[in-house]
């Protein structure tokens, strides 16, 4: 458990960063990309796809350092008031979940990355499979921050947020 966690922890910091990374990149291509076409009247082809891969990567990273951190939308208003033991499954229910929807987003983005490895991104020169990276590697994330989480709530500890 003690490498699992070593490894998410860094695994998660870094996650971070790339999704701050591309947030910063984000916002940058489309200032530019703004500037040179209401400005300059010459919006380059790019732009745009560019932008898109990097708010797919904003939100596939940003989730999973929020799965790590315990930051995902909660509603435990109902589950406060059940019994202790109730409380335990529904919370390990939550995380069989989220390891569900980790395992339909690496299913989904491998098949699409499959049926489209073939085809390009005109303005870029890239297959679109390139656009499955983040999704798939999301996907890879959020399943071992769920199997950490699940085996720290087996032995009644917590995960320390990657900050601390």
């Amino acid at each position: 458990m003690e490498l699992l966690t070593r490894i998410n922890g860094w695994a998660s910091r870094w996650t971070m960063f790339l999704a701050c990374l591309c947030l910063a990149a984000l916002l940058s291509v489309v200032i530019y990309g703004v500037v040179l076409r209401y400005v300059f009247n010459n919006a380059p082809p790019y732009v745009e796809q560019v932008a898109l891969l990097l708010v797919v990567s904003v939100a596939m990273f940003g989730a999973s350092a929020g799965v790590r951190d315990a930051g995902h939308i909660g509603l435990d208003s109902l589950v406060k008031v059940l019994a202790p033991a109730v409380q335990f499954w529904c919370q390990f229910a939550v995380h069989v979940l989220v390891i569900g929807f980790a395992v339909a987003l690496l299913l989904g983005g491998t098949l699409m990355a499959i049926s489209t490895h073939a085809s390009t991104i005109p303005t870029l020169g890239i297959s679109e499979a390139f656009r499955y990276v983040p999704v798939l590697m999301s996907g890879l994330l959020i399943t071992s921050f769920s199997i950490e989480h699940m085996i720290a709530q087996f032995k009644g500890t917590k995960v320390k947020p990657s900050w601390h």
